[in-house]
């Protein structure tokens, strides 16, 4: 009898801690974790849902049309970064165009935060443009940097080329550390703005252009990595508007701050924007090697790095830099060179830069190679790096090379059940490959350009497209895409350049103008 209590105890218990772990918790930064892998454990996530209808006349989405849609928020215009979620608030970057604060006119960059369970827009972070145009700060882009939450504090990469450290609840709690929001967020030149309940609470902020000679190409859309008590972000220092001219070729492409004050202590000195074919817009990592941290980043040149997370001392000036562990050239040769004679960028069997994230898995990194979705399809490669190797690495560390995708800019997912590899192309495909040899399983091609990633959660990968196609597919090698159907498939009101997350049991879906929760009601 006794016996028996503990055995139904114990499965109690083991019942009840696996409803308890079924949700996974939160997805507060890119990719998850720090590994960047767009994985979730989560059981029981939404097999289908129905987007909805718009109210006549209106962007909002009629409730009463939709079904497993907890609520749906009207963002701008654009969103390109993911949301994130924690502690029952969601943060995603979009721009000004809802115009939720009537005294915010015109083209800002913005971030939302919301409340997790019904979608009460909280407050707004407002960011003024830089008045550059399209060469520095793209109009109406937005924010694009997925921010990346940390206790009571949120990160984000501004389009300013500013990394900012917020107060995650606002103005609720009064206004704390930097405390000029009134001239920031009303602009260079411009009287200061009454700063209002609605309004974000900056802590810090650092200013790439003014502090380190930063020439952000475009848009500055790293998402920041955390790791104990610093963080790091990529600058995006590009080409000037002719794309043959790098203005600022000594400017560092990483660098590292202390998260509570937001003084640099670090930075890359590997001489990488003296080689950028275009920008640096990849997100930075983590890998851990033997216990010993390593920032993974893939850069504007081809190459991948590993640098130590500790800053040291420079041997030539008195400042703080990352120390280069290894880096490996992830564009074959075949790429660069015809018949010995240099290939030219921008052509579609020429060599491109990483815009993708680097993810860490099982001792390795994988990352793809892409461009700047303008710049059209062309030859892909994806690679997987040791990374225990030290030094270029490039002929010791790379175990294999997928040339059989096109160009990427998306993060690669990994199912830590099966060891299978998801990853899409911009031409529209999205590729099952075997993470230990690279052998591809199949390939499925959604007929849509494709800048979001994968997400792996519950059995199921889930992208979305140009067009505004959400598609699931089964997360297993035999799927057969010519004879078997999807999981699921439904088409969203706009167009979907950002990437699903799941957090705490509720799938979120963005696309340009909306960011949906979804789950079985």
């Amino acid at each position: 009898m006794i016996m028996n209590i503990r055995i139904t105890i114990v499965g109690v218990v083991s019942i009840t801690l696996l409803a308890m772990n079924s949700f996974a918790g939160d997805w507060p930064a890119w990719g998850r974790d720090a590994s960047r892998n767009f994985y979730s454990p989560a059981k029981g996530i939404v097999n289908e849902f129905t987007p909805g209808d718009y109210k006549r006349g209106t962007e909002e989405i009629d409730m009463s049309t939709t079904e497993n849609v907890l609520w749906a928020v009207k963002l701008g215009s654009q969103a390109y970064g993911n949301p994130t979620v924690a502690n029952g608030r969601v943060f995603i970057g979009t721009n000004n165009e809802s115009l939720r604060i009537p005294k915010f006119q015109g083209d800002y960059s913005t971030v939302y935060c919301l409340d997790e369970k019904s979608g009460e827009f909280l407050w707004q972070l407002s960011v003024p443009k830089l008045g550059a145009g399209k060469v520095s700060d793209w109009e109406y882009l937005g924010i694009c940097s997925s921010p990346s939450v940390d206790g009571d504090r949120v990160y984000v990469v501004s389009s300013r080329c500013e990394i900012l450290c917020l107060d995650v609840y606002g103005m609720e709690n009064g206004n704390q550390g930097y405390a000029d929001e009134a001239k920031y967020m009303a602009g260079p030149g411009n009287p200061p703005v009454k700063v209002g309940e609605k309004d974000a609470d900056i802590i810090w902020k650092f200013d790439m252009r003014s502090e380190l000679g930063v020439f952000p190409h475009n848009v500055t859309s790293s998402s920041v990595l955390i790791t104990k008590d610093k963080i790091f972000a990529t600058t995006s220092n590009g080409q000037d508007w002719s794309h043959k001219n790098i203005p600022a070729p000594l400017a560092p492409c990483l660098i590292a701050l202390d998260k509570k004050t937001g003084k640099l202590v670090g930075e890359e000195v590997s001489g990488i924007s003296e080689r950028i074919m275009h920008c640096n817009w990849s997100s930075p990592g983590l890998a851990i090697i033997d216990g010993r941290e390593q920032v993974v980043f893939g850069a504007g040149d081809g190459f991948t790095y590993g640098f130590d997370t500790t800053p040291v001392k420079s041997n030539e000036d008195d400042f703080m830099v990352l120390k280069e562990l290894w880096k490996a050239d992830c564009i074959p040769h075949g790429y660069r060179f015809k018949d010995g004679k240099p290939i030219k960028y921008m052509v579609p069997e020429g060599h491109s830069e990483i815009i993708a994230t680097p993810v860490f898995y099982k001792g390795k990194v994988y990352v793809g190679l892409g461009q700047d979705p303008e710049h059209g399809e062309g030859n892909g490669n994806l690679v997987c790096i040791d990374v225990s190797k030290t030094g270029d690495i490039t002929q010791t560390g790379i175990i294999w090379s997928f040339k059989g995708l096109n160009r990427t800019i998306s993060t690669v997912s990994i199912d830590p059940e099966t060891d299978l590899l998801f990853i899409a192309d911009y031409s529209g495909f999205v590729y099952c490959v075997d993470a230990n040899t690279g052998e591809e399983y199949w390939q499925y091609d959604t007929k849509a350009h494709i800048w979001g990633s994968t997400l792996v959660v519950d059995g199921k990968v889930i992208i979305g497209d140009e067009d505004g196609d959400l598609v699931m597919l089964p997360a297993k090698k035999d799927f057969d895409p010519k004879k078997d159907e999807p999981i699921f498939e439904t088409f969203m009101p706009s167009p979907i350049y950002s990437t699903p997350v799941v957090a705490n049991g509720v799938l979120y879906v963005a696309t340009q103008t909306h960011l949906y929760a979804v789950k079985k009601k």
